[in-house]
């Protein structure tokens, strides 16, 4: 797999002014950062597939991990190459799997993230069932030192007070740490670090700070990672897809505490 990044140092953040209105009456005018919004197309094979709201850094790892969870791709081998202009307003993918169809069909799905993300086709999709995961053996200190990491903040969060977060480990040991505007965007650019550095996935743990419905939860299952945990709840119908394909979830993980729903539990 090739990759050519163009791009280099985009706006993260800019600064606006704002008037701070209390309750007893006074107005204070401030300088404060606000969060960058990146919109970029993602074309596979020259077919434009993807828009993805975003924060315009790790992108190459962000479309790589959104193939991913989305069941476009199976692994990075399923990749050729992928280009990325130097304003990364366009990302051109190219797969090994055939895509000269003239019959597409047109899907437009929005996902909770809320950030305007658009799946446009669904014809590179594969729609076979994902692959129940096998268990690993975690360690609950491993968890809460992912939940201290967390609460120590993250760069642009500490900045703007904006973004989520996502953080890759394995073995107790933080590999990647990632921020963006939604953390279903955060959550794909772990994964698709991992897939870039042929790291496995089928021995990692992902942290997220966002609540976990079943999207984020079959993000995971896609990717063949077997711990998820969040800083954030689950939903119902998340915790019965964890059930289903032997995903260990834990959710509401802070410094002191955690609860976990599904999987095996920790190693002594």
């Amino acid at each position: 797999m090739k990759i050519n990044e163009q791009y280099q140092d985009l706006m993260l953040f800019a600064n606006a002014t704002q008037t701070l209105l209390k309750r007893e009456g006074d107005c204070l005018e401030e300088d404060v950062a606000v969060l960058n919004e990146h919109v970029m197309d993602v074309y596979l094979n020259d077919r434009l597939t993807l828009k993805i709201v975003c924060v315009p850094q790790h992108l190459a790892e962000l479309v790589l991990g959104r193939l991913l969870s989305e069941n476009i791709i199976q692994s990075a081998a399923d990749v050729e190459s992928i280009y990325i202009c130097e304003y990364g307003k366009r990302a051109k993918v190219y797969l090994k799997k055939n895509a000269e169809s003239s019959d597409m069909p047109f899907v437009e799905t929005t996902p909770t993230c809320c950030t305007g993300n658009r799946i446009l086709n669904d014809y590179f999709i594969d729609h076979t069932e994902p692959t129940p995961l096998s268990p690993v053996v975690w360690k609950r200190e491993w968890i809460f030192d992912l939940a201290d990491r967390f609460a120590s903040d993250t760069p642009l969060h500490a900045e703007t007070r904006a973004t989520h977060s996502c953080f890759l480990s394995r073995n107790g040991q933080v590999l990647f740490t990632c921020e963006d505007i939604g953390r279903h965007n955060a959550l794909d650019k772990a994964i698709g670090y991992a897939l870039r550095h042929d790291i496995p996935l089928g021995e990692c743990i992902l942290y997220s700070s966002g609540r976990i419905p079943t999207d984020m939860a079959m993000k995971a299952i896609r990717a063949g990672i077997p711990v998820l945990a969040s800083k954030a709840a689950p939903t119902l119908q998340a915790i019965s897809l964890a059930e289903e394909y032997g995903l260990t979830l834990i959710c509401c993980a802070r410094r002191d505490s955690m609860r976990q729903y599904t999987g095996n539990g920790p190693s002594a």
